[in-house]
């Protein structure tokens, strides 16, 4: 394996950002590079200058900004290293307060403004460092570097006797292209676990025989894919002898084992080669994150906030057999082994954080069975359809990426046919603080008795909590249910939004039945969703219900709670008590009134008034059109009349 010409980044250009103390050489070295001479006078401060896209291997041009170190252009500097790919900062060889300087001030500067690019240290001037007083740069850097993790490589160079000078700008570049922080750990000196998994995808996906190594053939097809040029049988033998040198394992009786492929990468990067590895990652699809580039994800796009994205039935088969697969022991679980080992493929386990941490059942082994494993899938589709199709692919889907995910109808049509085509429901959990909403979405995963509220941050400051599960219909199907929490401190803003109730597919509305305030709050939540629903189009099924029934209910709670469902129409409260584990059937009414989703949505006053008032609207509208017709048919006939009459007279 080796490394042919690169293949061509995204990028356009490379923007490299040059400071440092006033004196070191910073214009010299710009000039000196674009004019291959030395200048004898240069500008304090030189214009943008551009090395053109062949100056360097990889095709792109640089464009090197000069920059000026007095305080008058401190805020030009300041916005220049905004908008730096890399920086290239010098120190002059002939000043070693120069060199102090670089950790004393304008690395912790760059460091403040928070510029998150390579750094290139630069020594100019090398013709005047004092021949006496030699200097080791790999002694002098490498306590500075060890320091700042940012410095990507050092070098020296003198402008006056061109030493040196073209490849401080190829390096910046380089740094750019193919960044070494992505790939390798400097202080440990080996692959970073992202890079290794990747890795790892690519090794199985090249093993077409399966049987844990490269072969020759499978070497030359690899090498053919990623640099257009195939193996020699000499250079073969050569790359298998090296790996085999270093580490025995590296090389078996069917060729070259992950473990040999890995070394070889890690090889690369140490001799500087990141070019290699990155034209290998990149021709499999992968970003400078190491994660495949949306570009090449081609999720449903949606046409209406109200229409969702599932997993297909071919998703779905592949996802049964993965789980197969990975089920070593065949007892119908993944252990947590089980499932890292699956996703040793993908940039990390996605289900490690919120939401979905938390969100699925597991056993009392802590295991996860083939249904929880399909709707924590199910609920990824949902909420980032992206990156459920990214790691459908991590783990080794072969089909059309575009088969893996379907774009369901639109709800308002789904209302309208009164039938809901959805095989995965999500509802909204509204109530206020310890009115049981958390016990009911731990009772849903089997958690019965974990009272404390999720810890699940999902996209802003606010707390929000998912739970997902299949839940069982009466004609033996299952669908896959969605319980959403909304805390009590949320729900103004949440509904704030004209769609926010586009995604939901029925609303739960949880008070403490035990509680005369919590009934109240619950009932003004149900009034707000039923408002906001009337109002935008995006009316959902609501069901109320009373929580802790084991507790003694305040005297009027039924008479109030009935008053309200009977103004809205919509069906009594259903009583529950998690601590009794009398759940009422509470999950397939939820997933029965998604599914018979024109029932159960409620009706204000307000609603009720303007259902009447576009009726009365249509009606004369109906009326008006009825008239006008007769009058256009009269007017038809008195012409028809006229002309016949005309006729006759003639």
């Amino acid at each position: 394996m080796s490394g042919g010409s690169p293949i061509p980044t995204r990028r356009t250009t490379v923007r490299v950002v040059v400071i440092g103390d006033r004196g070191t050489g910073k214009s010299s070295l710009i000039a000196a590079a674009a004019s291959e001479s030395f200048p004898e006078t240069v500008s304090p401060v030189l214009p943008p200058t551009r090395l053109p896209a062949d100056y360097y291997p990889d095709n792109v041009p640089v464009t090197i900004i000069d920059t000026a170190s007095s305080l008058e252009g401190k805020a030009k500097l300041e916005e220049e290293l905004k908008r730096a790919d890399a920086v290239v900062l010098t120190y002059a060889c002939d000043k070693p307060e120069t060199l102090t300087r670089l950790q004393t001030f304008w690395i912790p500067e760059v460091r403040r403004l928070k510029v998150k690019v390579p750094v290139i240290v630069v020594g100019c001037k090398l013709d005047l460092r004092d021949e006496h007083h030699p200097v080791s740069l790999e002694q002098v850097m490498a306590p500075i570097m060890q320091q700042f993790r940012e410095i990507e490589t050092c070098i020296e160079c003198s402008a006056a006797n061109l030493v040196q000078v073209p490849e401080v700008f190829y390096y910046a570049q380089k740094a750019v292209l193919h960044p070494t922080a992505p790939l390798f750990d400097q202080e440990s000196q080996t692959l970073k676990p992202r890079c290794i998994r990747a890795l790892k995808r690519i090794f199985i996906l090249c093993d077409r025989d399966m049987d844990g190594a490269l072969n020759d053939s499978e070497l030359n097809e690899f090498q053919v894919k990623c640099f257009n040029a195939p193996l020699q049988p000499a250079e073969i033998v050569g790359v298998k002898r090296v790996v085999q040198e270093k580490v025995p394992e590296g090389v078996n009786d069917f060729g070259l084992t992950l473990t040999g492929f890995l070394f070889l990468h890690a090889l690369f990067i140490e001799k500087g080669r990141l070019e290699t590895t990155w034209t290998v990652l990149r021709k499999f699809g992968y970003n400078d994150d190491i994660e495949l580039r949306k570009e090449n994800l081609p999720v449903p796009s949606k046409k209406a906030p109200d229409q969702s994205v599932e997993l297909t039935n071919e998703a779905l088969d592949f996802l049964m057999g993965i789980f197969s697969l990975f089920d070593s022991n065949n007892d119908g679980a993944l252990q947590d082994s089980e499932l890292d080992e699956l996703f040793s493929t993908a940039p990390e386990s996605p289900w490690d954080e919120d939401p979905y941490k938390n969100s699925m059942e597991r056993t009392e082994l802590g295991d996860v069975r083939l249904s929880a494993f399909l709707s924590q899938w199910a609920l990824m589709t949902l909420l980032d359809p992206a990156k459920s199709l990214a790691y459908l692919i991590y783990l080794g889907y072969a089909n059309d990426p575009a088969t893996a995910l379907c774009l369901t109808r639109k709800r308002t049509l789904d209302v309208k046919n009164q039938q809901s085509e959805r095989h995965v429901f999500q509802c909204y959990v509204f109530g206020p603080k310890h009115a049981g909403k958390s016990s009911l979405l731990n009772s849903f995963v089997g958690r019965l008795f974990t009272f404390r509220p999720f810890q699940n941050l999902h996209g802003s400051n606010s707390y929000q909590s998912y739970t997902v599960n299949a839940v069982d219909q009466l004609r033996g199907t299952k669908k896959t249910l969605v319980l959403h929490e909304i805390l009590e401190d949320d729900v103004k803003q949440f509904l704030s939004s004209k769609d926010s109730l586009a995604a939901c597919d029925v609303a739960v509305f949880v008070y403490d039945s035990s509680d005369e305030y919590s009934l109240k709050r619950a009932s003004e939540f149900l009034m707000d969703v039923a408002r906001l629903g009337e109002d935008t189009g995006y009316g959902v099924p609501c069901l109320f219900v009373a929580a802790k029934d084991d507790l003694d209910s305040y005297p009027m709670a039924t008479r109030d709670s009935e008053a309200i469902c009977r103004e809205l129409k919509i069906d009594a409260s259903i009583r529950i008590s998690v601590k009794k584990r009398e759940m009422n059937n509470i999950f397939w009414r939820i997933v029965n009134a998604a599914e018979l989703c024109h029932l159960s949505i409620p009706e204000t006053e307000y609603g009720r008034n303007m259902k009447q008032y576009r009726r009365i609207v249509n009606r004369s509208l109906v009326l008006a059109s009825v008239g006008a017709a007769a009058a256009v048919i009269a007017l038809a006939a008195y012409r028809t009349y006229a002309s016949r009459k005309s006729h006759s007279a003639s």
